[in-house]
């Protein structure tokens, strides 16, 4: 039994341990930003000519309000052209097909360029679209976005300098206030953004494109070697590419573009587990070439191995998950209790770093999200808990498996009507709610015992794989609207 409690002890510990880097990354950043003003790209009164891609795949409910806004953008309409690049097999087509030709005689330089295939998803139908462009920049959007008028003009002011080769502006969600769960995603959004991009961009360390509301230099894109689809996260690798050659980025936290958040479980599920898996196959791709490419700061070269083996932490969370109940029925915190202090040491010290970098992210929106950002900071937690299952398995598939099919998030557009709906694993969903009970009969176990070192980490995973697993059952037991 000793040997037993000793063998679980150190294992929780070790894993909290493990976890902590992600609070240590996460208060280093909030150093960075506290440390490093903001940098100043050098004006530019240029209007170089500008190629807008749209990449669509059945979307019908957002992609016309996502052209629409484009043709609203103030920048000289010469100087730019719109390619909507559709991939879409369904009434999708017909919309994009009239909205251009209404746009087309209004005086806007609109294409609906569609390829033979889906090859290579949303990297090959970029690359597709380049070799037809005539831009000097490329401005990306996905279709559930709706940038402002001014966008494309303050975006492009940054490329005074040669060496800057994208410019990222921030999300904005235009279903923040729709249900708790796009609040909570909200949150980490914010996190994401207003603190890691910003405080990577203040202090000269890489970052990457988020995939859509950016503008890139064509001969950035071509000198990281084009878009690849041999990872489901084209942006993240195309972005380290792009910097380990000389590259700079600009982010600009005062530009925001509103987007659309998954409005259900199995929406968010799907998005993550494609960022997730695709962060991994980057990994694979890239490491070696993050420490071997020459001229690249000691700097730079840690914060993107940081970046790339970050969603690692859902396997050592899911491993956390499953380790900590036997740890409790062993006893292993109750009797040893030198292991039990450094426990609650180290999981307080995984947890704060992460809690403060989400509250400066809400005190950066203004002083009444930061008092709702308190709220649901626990929640945040519990939700990124409740993913170690799907996030886990995405991650170790991506260490192991390069490309794989690239599962668009579905969209509902203004007016819901779940036109769109997300694929929903039934054996994934019966574990997750399994794992809810295992850890909430652990957290139980604990509490009885008059211990309790353990319950508090035991309830935010029953919480989170209860509100993972039993939202998934929620949103499909809903019927469809037509």
């Amino acid at each position: 039994m000793q040997a037993l409690q000793l063998a679980t002890g150190v294992g929780v510990l070790g894993l909290l341990a493990l976890l902590t880097a992600v609070g240590l990354h996460r208060a280093q950043l909030l150093a960075l930003l506290a440390l490093f003003r903001r940098r100043r790209s050098p004006a530019s009164a240029a209007l170089p000519f500008v190629t807008v891609q749209l990449p669509v795949y059945n979307e019908a409910t957002v992609a016309v309000a996502c052209v629409e806004a484009v043709a609203r953008f103030d920048y000289p309409r010469d100087r730019f052209e719109v390619q909507v690049l559709d991939d879409s097999s369904d009434e999708t087509r017909d919309l994009l097909d009239r909205a251009a030709e209404t746009l087309r005689t209004e005086g806007l330089d609109v294409r609906v360029v569609r390829r033979p295939s889906r090859t290579g998803y949303k990297a090959g139908a970029l690359a597709h679209g380049l070799t037809l462009a005539r831009g000097e920049l490329m401005a990306i959007f996905d279709a559930d976005f709706v940038p402002p008028p001014d966008f494309l003009g303050r975006a492009v002011a940054h490329f005074g300098h040669p060496s800057v080769g994208l410019v990222q502006a921030r999300w904005d969600h235009a279903n923040r206030g729709r249900s708790l769960l796009t609040r909570v995603q909200a949150l980490l959004l914010d996190g994401h953004f207003l603190v890691e991009q910003e405080a990577r961009h203040r202090s000269g360390r890489p970052f990457n494109f988020n995939g859509t509301a950016g503008v890139l230099r064509r001969s950035a894109i071509e000198a990281a070697g084009g878009w690849a689809s041999d990872t489901l996260t084209e942006d993240l690798d195309l972005s380290i590419r792009a910097q380990l050659v000389g590259w700079r980025f600009v982010f600009m936290d005062d530009l925001a573009a509103p987007g659309e958040l998954p409005a259900d479980m199995a929406a968010f599920r799907s998005q993550q587990r494609r960022w997730v898996q695709g962060s991994a196959q980057t990994a694979r791709k890239l490491l070696a070439r993050v420490w071997s490419a020459p001229g690249v700061s000691l700097a730079t070269r840690v914060e993107a191995t940081a970046h790339l083996l970050l969603n690692g932490a859902y396997v050592l969370a899911l491993c956390l998950a499953l380790l900590a109940v036997p740890a409790v029925l062993a006893g292993a915190l109750e009797r040893l209790p030198l292991l039990r202090a450094a426990s609650g040491w180290v999981f307080w010290g995984s947890t704060l770093g992460v809690g403060a970098f989400l509250l400066v992210g809400q005190a950066r929106r203004g002083a009444r999200e930061a008092l709702e950002g308190l709220a649901l900071v626990p929640l945040a937690f519990a939700l990124c808990l409740g993913l170690s299952l799907s996030n886990g398995l995405a991650y170790l598939t991506g260490l192991f498996r390069p490309g794989g099919e690239f599962v668009r998030t579905p969209k509902q557009g203004a007016a819901p009507t779940r036109r769109y709906t997300a694929r929903r694993s039934g054996a994934e969903t019966a574990l997750e709610l399994a794992l809810a009970a295992y850890c909430g009969l652990g957290a139980a176990w604990d509490l009885t015992r008059g211990q309790g070192a353990a319950a508090p980490l035991l309830v935010l995973f029953a919480l989170g794989f209860l509100w993972v697993g039993g939202r998934s059952v929620l949103d499909g037991a809903r019927p469809a609207r037509p």
